[in-house]
């Protein structure tokens, strides 16, 4: 997602395959994450096991999404060493799901979220940023939940952290985009910092005053989201046409739900069970997070496997269907206590993430759709023979 990873490779790297391999991890805790949700929404599941419904929370988050960003992060910084961290990220949810005691999969994500905070040293060491602070910051709370987590706290009062772990490693990788803007000064820079400290103190005062720490996430969060809107260059490139179109919708309509989770903070304060809580966590995972993802598809997997991702107005499809369904969802059952709106709606959100996954799958293979061919002939001129168009000599 940053603009390292902005590039098409013509051919697979040697080392594509341990990559692929740990893409492999990253997809295996997807699939267990969403069996989980369809226990939890009381649905059949292909799989019933015993912790997949207690675990479904950090499994999504990090055993899936941290999986994944990490390692792009690890491609990044071009150290074997780094690897380890979306490597643990991925056995802790494989651990997760399996027999063994619960501890080791915790165990094993607190040791990659400890290394994930070794990259951004790195990052730092190579050239200090205000972006690789922002995003240093989120992997700081994602190091704190999975401590915190593994000492025994309940995962609905770690939400706020595993939150703000991942919209602060993208809202930092937006930043490094947004630097080709000409609006983004230092000014800016520090604002999107000084909303970052504020979210973090934030993450701190809901654990000990919830009270009083809910509403300053959502004041702080709402702040985060203005930044994004007035400095992404998403909010320009949706007047684009093809993949930048794409990119920028996703990226919009993820902002939007984020916004709606700033405002649950505020209104209703913290939530742990019930409707509040469930509007919360899936604005901010499926509609924001997911949302990122079906976006930054077509640059994350070039970069991390040296593979094209050919866009395709296909993806528009699951995202579509993502956020009709999330609506439903949250603003039909969540707002009204229709549960059966919920079910539905979260059984669609599921679909939804399975189109897109098959659709990039499908698009790999296939490869880039042939550019179109211009055909052209020859006729003389006086001073000799000149090549002209079809389309002009019409």
């Amino acid at each position: 997602m940053s603009p390292k990873s902005h590039y098409l490779p013509t051919r697979p790297s040697r080392r594509s395959g341990g990559r692929t391999l740990l893409l492999l991890l990253g997809g295996f805790a997807l699939l267990a994450g969403l069996d989980g949700a369809l226990i939890l929404l009381g649905l059949p599941a292909p799989v019933i096991a015993a912790r997949l419904a207690d675990v479904h929370g950090p499994l999504m988050v990090f055993g899936f999404v941290g999986t994944v960003v990490v390692l792009e992060r690890a491609v990044a910084i071009r150290r074997n060493w780094a690897f380890l961290s979306p490597g643990l990220l991925g056995a802790g949810g494989i651990a997760l799901v399996s027999p063994i005691p619960l501890v080791v999969g915790q165990l094993a994500l607190v040791a990659g979220s400890i290394v994930l905070l070794a990259i951004y040293r790195a990052i730092w060491a190579r050239q200090p940023s205000t972006s690789s602070a922002v995003q240093a910051l989120g992997a700081l709370l994602g190091l704190a939940a999975t401590i915190l987590w593994w000492g025994g706290v309940p995962v609905p009062q770690l939400i706020p952290a595993m939150t703000l772990f991942l919209v602060l490693t993208i809202a930092g990788e937006r930043l490094e985009l947004a630097r080709i803007s000409p609006t983004v000064d230092e000014r800016a820079e520090r604002w999107l910092l000084a909303v970052a400290l504020v979210l973090a103190s934030g993450v701190v005062l809901a654990l000990l005053w919830p009270l009083l720490g809910y509403p300053v996430l959502g004041f702080a969060l709402l702040g985060l989201v203005s930044w994004l809107v007035r400095y992404d260059v998403a909010t320009r490139l949706v007047r684009s046409k093809g993949l930048p179109r794409y990119m920028a919708l996703c990226l919009l309509a993820g902002y939007g739900w984020l916004g709606v989770v700033g405002l649950v903070w505020i209104l209703w304060g913290p939530g742990y069970i019930g409707p509040a809580y469930d509007a919360v966590v899936h604005s901010v995972f499926l509609g924001f997070v997911i949302s990122m993802i079906m976006a930054h598809a077509p640059t994350i997997l070039p970069a991390v496997l040296r593979r094209p991702l050919p866009y395709r107005p296909l993806m528009y499809g699951p995202v579509v269907l993502m956020h009709a369904s999330l609506l439903v969802r949250v603003v039909g059952g969540d707002a009204r206590g229709l549960d059966v709106l919920v079910q539905w709606g979260g059984f669609a959100n599921i679909v939804a993430v399975l189109l897109f996954v098959g659709v990039s799958v499908v698009s790999v293979c296939v490869g880039a759709p042939p550019k179109p061919v211009r055909r052209e002939s020859s006729t003389a001129s006086p001073r000799g023979r000149a090549t002209i168009s079809l389309e002009t000599r019409r």
